[in-house]
C-alpha cells in the first residue's frame, strides 16, 4: 500500500481549523485539499505529508493572496503575491519570502521609477534587470494553481 492516498474526508481540529481533502495511510493531509484556519485564512491546493506542497492558492483575512508553488508549507518556487493594498509581486519565492527574479506592480498599475524589476533578496530589490521569462513563468504557474483549485 505504501504512502499512497488512502481516503478522502473532513476533519475539524480543536482550535477550529477545518480540513477537507485527501489523507495518506499515516493520517496526514496528503493529496488535494482545502484548509480553513480559525482566523479566516484559506488554502486550497496540494499537500504532502501534512504540509502545503505543490500548486496552491492561499487567501488571508486582510485580502492578501498568493497563487503558485508551495514546498513544505512555504511559498517556494514561482507565483504571484498580491498585498491587501493591491501591490503585486510576480516572480520567484524561497522559504515564504520574495527571493529571486521578479517584478513589482503597484495598485495604480505602475512599476515604480526606476522600474522595480530584477533580483530580490529577502523581499528587497538588490539588482535591477529585465526578467520577462521569470515573470511569465510566475504568471503561468499562478494561472495553473488557480485553475487546479477552482470550485
Amino acid at each position: 500500500m505504501g504512502d499512497g492516498v488512502t481516503k478522502t474526508g473532513a476533519y475539524k481540529y480543536e482550535d477550529g481549523t477545518r480540513y477537507i481533502g485527501d489523507w495518506n495511510g499515516r493520517g496526514m493531509k496528503h493529496g488535494a485539499g482545502s484548509l480553513m484556519l480559525p482566523d479566516g485564512t484559506r488554502y486550497d491546493g496540494g499537500f504532502h505529508n501534512g504540509l502545503c506542497s505543490g500548486l496552491g492558492v492561499i487567501v488571508f483575512p486582510d485580502g492578501a493572496k498568493f497563487e503558485g508553488e508551495f514546498m513544505q508549507g512555504w511559498f517556494h518556487g514561482h507565483g504571484v503575491f498580491w498585498r491587501s493594498d493591491g501591490m503585486k509581486f510576480e516572480g520567484e519565492f524561497r522559504g515564504g519570502r520574495i527571493w529571486g527574479l521578479g517584478l513589482v506592480t503597484y495598485a495604480d498599475g505602475s512599476h515604480g521609477f526606476p522600474r522595480n524589476e530584477g533580483f530580490f533578496q529577502d523581499c528587497r530589490l538588490v539588482r535591477r534587470r529585465r526578467c520577462p521569462d521569470a515573470i511569465q513563468k510566475a504568471q503561468k504557474i499562478a494561472l495553473m494553481a488557480r485553475a487546479q483549485t477552482a470550485p
